[in-house]
């Protein structure tokens, strides 16, 4: 097994560390880099978005042909985490969710027409998206089979009937992937479809509010009441909704691993400089065994998730859906990120949870790494299903 990065993939890592250091860092730093909702502001984002391109670290997850640089799922793995030692990192390059989520369905899908009416606007950074899925209770979350908003159909027209919730970035996208219901289907029931923000017959009736930081477009309730989407605005074939939900959530998931563990590494990063400089009862804090194990612990957490994340991103460059890997790497990545900053706040004191440090932006963010795409309950079940299936076979190497 080979653990070392190709040349040319270590020569990116390094290039984009130092567009974060150089270039984003410094940024965080100042209250006037913030928008309303304590992501980057829309103007500075806009100009290190330009800043980005012309470095020639644009759209990593996109295909040479489209703008972007055609990363196999192995190094995105490393371009992701040295984007996210910074908050303001993956959405700078355009690998944030859900517009890389979004994106990566859209390029292996979507026709060619559509890919140029509905994708290349997103790669190139002209508009934003919207995955809009999950539905408030009894309808679909976790569970897709459970979906409750509805597509009849009528001639070459599809009618939206039904209401979503927690559809990530709604307030900021032009573009919308939307998965309804078409048949009672156990497994061909759901169909996914394409529409435009200026569309009638729909409307978004709240930004809800969360406790940690938003990506833009914030986390939105939407009702429809009759959107009318053309069938050439259909995505995939009639019944392949659950399909397109599979493709997408997949690598996504695995994304959502790359980033956190930037955002954990630079958590740790900020409690080393701090201990190694902190004196208290006449020695340093690093000197201490109790902090030495702290971190020493958070590291190896880490180091777990990445080892979790790069063996799912080797198993989806073989060919192989991956769902055992990254459901494994989704449970361990959440918990070590959230490990990561929570002993990075106590070894900061009161420092850490105040707003001196990103620290505490951190913190909240970290809280739903455990909830989004698939509690972590759930992904440990799909785990009991691979393991009540395979047996031994298990624990096998390869694919």
């Amino acid at each position: 097994m080979d653990f070392a990065l190709p040349d040319e993939v270590e020569v990116l890592r390094q290039k984009v560390r130092g567009f974060v250091e150089s270039e984003l860092l410094p940024l965080e730093a100042d209250p006037e880099s913030y928008g309303e909702h304590e992501n980057i502001a829309e103007p500075l984002l806009e100009r290190m978005r330009e800043t980005a391109k012309s470095a020639g670290l644009w759209a990593p997850q996109m295909p040479v042909d489209r703008g972007g640089l055609g990363l196999n799922v192995q190094a995105m793995a490393a371009f992701y985490e040295a984007a996210n030692h910074s908050i303001f990192g993956p959405v700078c390059f355009n690998c944030a969710a859900p517009d890389d989520g979004n994106m990566m369905l859209l390029e292996k899908v979507a026709r060619d027409d559509q890919k140029r009416r509905w994708l290349q606007p997103i790669v190139d950074g002209k508009v934003r998206s919207s995955f809009a899925m999950t539905e408030p209770a009894p309808g679909g979350g976790s569970d897709p089979s459970m979906i409750r908003t509805t597509a009849e159909r009528d001639g070459d027209l599809w009618r939206i009937s039904g209401r979503k919730w927690f559809i990530t970035g709604a307030q900021a996208a032009t573009h919308f992937i939307l998965v309804a219901r078409t048949s009672d289907d156990t497994r061909k029931g759901l169909t996914a479809f394409l529409f435009h923000r200026d569309d009638p017959n729909w409307q978004i009736v709240r930004r809800i509010p969360i406790m940690g930081p938003e990506e833009h477009g914030g986390h939105c309730e939407l009702v429809f009441d009759g959107l009318e989407i053309p069938d050439e605005n259909r995505l995939m074939e009639v019944g392949d909704g659950l399909k397109a939900t599979q493709i997408r959530l997949g690598t996504a998931r695995l994304t959502h691993c790359m980033r956190w563990l930037g955002l954990a590494q630079r958590a740790i990063r900020i409690a080393r400089d701090y201990v190694e400089e902190r004196e208290a009862f006449g020695m340093k804090l690093a000197e201490r065994e109790s902090v030495q194990m702290q971190l020493g612990e958070a590291a190896m957490r880490i180091e777990i998730g990445r080892l979790l994340t790069m063996r799912a991103a080797w198993t989806l460059d073989q060919g192989d859906k991956a769902r055992k890997q990254i459901s494994m790497a989704k449970i361990e990545v959440a918990d070590a990120l959230h490990q990561a900053v929570d002993t990075a706040i106590q070894l900061n004191g009161a420092r850490g949870y105040s707003k001196d440090t990103i620290l505490e932006w951190i913190y909240r963010y970290a809280r739903q790494a455990r909830l989004v795409d698939g509690a972590s309950e759930v992904h440990k079940t799909v785990l009991n299903r691979f393991l009540q299936q395979e047996g031994q076979e298990f624990w096998r190497w390869g694919v």
